[in-house]
């Protein structure tokens, strides 16, 4: 074992076995067997798990052992498989046990650190009065407390001629509510029971875009957090949402457009403490975590806020910056290797 750590890759489907082992296999150097798997591919009362491998460009579906440790990549919110996998295993030997968050939850957890002065007010959707928040803060955006994708998060600004916009993706509001009408009325049609509402963050925008920073956190071969990458998404001209975005950029290209060049340096380190800062708080929330990724905006006054945190991130954003592969594909195993030590 001291040799060869067997390392699984949990997934939720077969069908995406292949994609994912052949991107993991390619960029390790480790001395480690590796292989990938679903759930339903645990075969419990024999100890064997049916896992596909690649070896010398041969796939091959054999019965393996259980591994010394697992990677969950199955988008998740309930621990029961890795739970039983620990048991198996032992304690802390899979990694990203929960990786679908309770964004309600990990605002919880950062509002109570020393983070709060970068988290903005966040509440829950049907315990505020939406009238008295837009008279407050003027925007807000009201997300679901599971999200991804920024699907359904819709942002809610009130007009100077006292009109509210509601839109969703776009700038262009889905539905106008006139200043004499009832904001509530129009939410309630939208079905927002599990969402909570966020204080609207004006932000700095590029080429009259808005565009989000995005840093990924990945533990390494030592255990420890560190930032493997840090890029911004632009969003196409005339939305908000970033996660649809138009064009992928290093954070480098960005900062000189939006600050002063003395600025730039500063919100680097920034990015960076804060970041790690904030996955060591969300791990003592969700347990055994090897990565995720810290949103943020860059307000009007170059003051930086922590908008979202995502446990499992999209790795295929990179795919346009090289630069950055090798290292956010190898230190999941790199990790799984020190785990194994």
């Amino acid at each position: 074992m001291e040799k060869h750590p067997l390392v699984g890759i949990m997934v939720t489907k077969r069908k995406s076995r292949k994609r994912i082992l052949g991107i993991y296999q390619r960029y390790h150097n480790l001395n480690l067997k590796l292989y990938v798997f679903t759930p339903a591919d645990i075969h419990w009362k024999e100890r064997r798990i049916i896992g596909l491998s690649l070896k010398n460009g041969i796939w091959k579906q054999s019965s393996f052992p259980f591994p010394h440790v697992v990677y969950n990549q199955c988008f998740n919110k309930k621990l029961v498989t890795i739970q039983r996998l620990e048991k198996a295993i032992g304690r802390n030997k899979c990694f990203n046990s929960i990786n679908f968050f309770n964004k309600w939850h990990v605002y919880n957890q950062l509002k109570q650190s020393n983070l709060k002065t970068y988290v903005p007010d966040t509440f829950i959707y049907n315990e505020v009065n939406i009238s008295e928040l837009l008279e407050k803060y003027k925007l807000i955006f009201i997300k679901p407390s599971y999200g991804a994708k920024g699907k359904s998060v819709y942002r809610v600004e009130l007009t100077d001629n006292g009109d509210t916009h509601i839109s969703l993706h776009s700038l262009a509001p889905r539905y106008i509510c006139r200043k004499n009408e009832d904001i509530q009325e129009k939410l309630d049609v939208l079905n927002l029971k599990k969402y909570m509402v966020q204080q609207g963050i004006r932000m700095s925008q590029f080429d009259h875009q808005y565009f989000d920073i995005r840093v990924l956190v990945q533990k390494g071969i030592l255990g420890e957090w560190t930032v493997s990458a840090i890029t911004s998404r632009l969003a196409y001209e005339h939305y908000f949402n970033t996660s649809m975005c138009e064009t992928i950029y290093d954070v480098v290209e960005i900062l000189p457009q939006i600050c002063s060049p003395d600025k730039i340096n500063e919100i680097l380190r920034s990015l960076h403490e804060i970041s790690i800062q904030a996955a060591q708080e969300t791990e003592t929330l969700m347990g055994s975590l090897g990565e995720l990724s810290v949103d943020f905006a860059i307000d009007e006054q170059s003051k930086l806020w922590i908008i979202e945190l995502n446990g499992k991130p999209q790795k295929n954003i990179y795919k346009e910056l090289k630069c950055y592969r090798r290292k956010i594909y190898s230190r999941p195993l790199d990790y799984a290797y020190y785990l194994s030590q």
